[in-house]
């Protein structure tokens, strides 16, 4: 088969650039290519599973800004298809006081990221929220979750199969080389032909 545009791997990251760039460029053809038998076989499937909120990178950096942006984009996506999630917050915990300082600065960092309804609270909230827990001084951070990744890399799927896109499961890439001979620059910018080949 030939196709316009193949990406290699069907765990979350390769589906969701897979399913972006086929919403982007609908008249090419596209595929994704997985060694195993379904889409987000590995690490996919198996992680902690955390919707982060985007407290600890630093302020204006491209992680920051993303990590914000992508909660709110998940827990969207998630309600549009109906994904099961949680959004239980968590608490960061000073249990010294020499690290209530470094509880304040990542405050003040999470403020500066725009991630919603951080506060500070004191010994007492702490146990309000947490019975077990015990602290001086706690970030309060009630826009983090969690969900089922697979879930959601599964969807993925689903979206780019639906929009015309091919997945190839069993279908382990051993080998690319670069074409002998480029064909002309398309309206796309695809210039460079890549011949990929799999075990079989």
């Amino acid at each position: 088969s030939s196709f316009d545009v193949a990406v290699v791997g069907a765990g979350i990251v390769g589906l969701a650039a897979a399913r972006e760039l086929l919403q982007r460029h609908p008249s090419l053809a596209f595929a994704v290519l997985e060694k195993e038998q379904e889409p987000a076989h590995h690490q996919s499937g198996h992680n902690s599973g955390v919707i982060h909120s985007g407290i600890y990178y630093t302020p204006g950096s491209l992680k920051a800004k993303l990590c914000v942006q992508g909660a709110a984009l998940c827990y969207k996506y998630c309600d549009q298809k109906g994904i099961p999630y949680k959004q239980c917050g968590k608490l960061i915990v000073a249990v010294e006081h020499d690290e209530i300082p470094r509880l304040k600065a990542l405050y003040e960092r999470g403020l500066q990221n725009n991630v919603p309804g951080l506060k500070l609270i004191g010994a007492k909230e702490i146990q309000e929220k947490e019975p077990f827990c015990r602290g001086l001084m706690a970030l309060d951070s009630p826009y983090t979750g969690i969900v089922d990744y697979k879930q959601v890399a599964q969807s993925f799927a689903r979206d780019f199969q639906e929009a015309g896109g091919t997945i190839l499961t069993d279908f382990e890439v051993t080998n690319m080389e670069m074409a002998k001979e480029s064909s002309p620059e398309s309206e796309d910018g695809l210039k460079y032909p890549v011949i990929v080949r799999n075990k079989k």
